[in-house]
């Protein structure tokens, strides 16, 4: 199968470019940019890849009201996984979903006491919990609540062949067995101001790591082999724990998966709901997997302010990196004109950024370059808008989340 940077790289890249200026040609960058032909495309897509399995959206991936009151609204979408309860409390008051799963355990307590203080706000939102010592804060933080709080059970779901010293995924829960999960659903369940709404098990190992690295055959077997081996192991162990937790109490949903695994967690009979996000708009970290390919939707546009050298010029910003290890798949990526790269030297740049490649003898002064994200939200912690292209017309601007006023992290 081809590289998803095959698939997209001529003739489809002049085109792109052209619509793109077109768009725009009234905007001073830096700016962003989102193609809805693209955005749709990606959410039918994640969408066929459930096969009918309900996806949760994923706020951290998208962090515009916008867009999440849009792919809330397309077939195979239900309910919202923020990454902050004030965020959930925020999202929830404007409308925008009255099914909020927060996806991360907060220590906020003036929020917790927020969200206990009114009935359908606490009805809308559920917290996540991995830990006794995260119900006694709860409790604490909200002693009378006008509604029980609804909490999340978070599962570990990192493979250990050989024990805890051989883990492979992310170091989230430390909830790892059955008998650890109905354990802690036992003392949820004897709390009448909680109340056990569900379990997620996201496997990050498998959702958020491309299984087709490019360049690397050998290691991309080796992925492969891996994320096989830890798929079943947990596929079976995620059904003990629902089981076990089932006995305990009911659970409206159970949540895993992520962009990178949708059609492989939807198997699985535990599995009620999934959850994705990176997939609308398909940064760079998701170009390298064998199972699916996205269409680059999240762009943004940088000014060419220097000629350098020959085969070379300079725009200014591009030092947006992700989180995450700090390596050179966390940079941005040159992406329209085709044939630019970062300098190896220097990277992205917090205030100017060089290019080398063939292209850039075909740039100017006041020319653009359109660059893609790592990561998807993360995009949007840098500028305050987003501006809607369909096909070449520019038909809406939307504010991000910063663009609002609100920086959750």
């Amino acid at each position: 199968m081809k590289k998803f940077h095959n698939l997209w790289h001529a003739p489809h890249m002049s085109s792109a470019r052209e619509r793109y200026e077109a768009a725009t040609r009234h905007l001073h960058p830096p700016f962003a940019v989102l193609d809805l032909a693209a955005f749709h495309a990606n959410a039918a897509d994640l969408a066929r890849r459930a096969a009918g399995t309900p996806i949760r959206v994923v706020s951290k991936s998208i962090r515009c009201r916008h867009l999440l009151r849009e792919a809330l609204a397309l077939p195979g979408f239900s309910g919202l996984m923020a990454f902050t309860l004030p965020e959930a409390l925020w999202l929830a008051r404007d409308g925008v979903c009255d099914d909020i799963l927060v996806a991360y355990p907060t220590a906020d307590t003036n929020a917790i006491a927020e969200l206990a203080a009114h009935p359908d706000t606490a009805r809308g939102v559920t917290l996540m919990v991995d830990d006794v010592a995260h119900l006694d804060l709860i409790t604490a933080a909200a002693p009378d609540p006008a509604h029980p709080i609804k909490v999340c059970i978070d599962i570990d779901t990192s493979w250990q062949p050989l024990g805890p010293r051989t883990r492979i995924g992310a170091l989230r829960s430390p909830v790892r067995t059955p008998a650890q999960a109905a354990a802690l659903a036992r003392a949820i369940s004897r709390d009448p101001r909680l109340h056990l709404d569900g379990i997620m098990a996201y496997e990050a190992q498998i959702a958020g790591v491309g299984d087709n690295p490019p360049g690397r055959p050998g290691y991309g077997r080796l992925l492969r082999w891996v994320q096989r081996h830890s798929r079943t192991e947990l596929a079976r162990r995620r059904a003990a724990i629902v089981n076990a937790v089932r006995d305990v109490a009911d659970l409206r949903f159970v949540n895993g998966g992520g962009t990178g695994s949708l059609h492989t967690t939807r198997r699985e009979r535990a599995i009620t709901e999934l959850a994705a996000g990176s997939g609308f708009y398909q940064p760079t970290l998701f170009d390298h997997y064998r199972g699916f390919s996205g269409r680059p939707a999240a762009l943004f546009a940088l000014p060419v302010v220097r000629r350098p050298a020959p085969g070379a010029v300079t725009v200014l910003g591009g030092g947006y990196p992700a989180s995450g290890t700090a390596d050179l798949t966390r940079l941005p990526s040159p992406h329209l004109p085709a044939g630019l790269s970062l300098s190896p030297t220097e990277g992205a740049g917090e205030v100017q950024t060089p290019l080398l490649g063939a292209s850039a003898a075909s740039l100017s002064i006041g020319d653009r370059v359109w660059l893609r994200h790592a990561k998807a939200g993360e995009l949007c912690e840098r500028f305050a808008e987003l501006h809607l292209i369909d096909g070449d017309r520019l038909v809406a601007t939307v504010p991000t989340y910063r663009g609002e006023g609100r920086t959750f992290l």
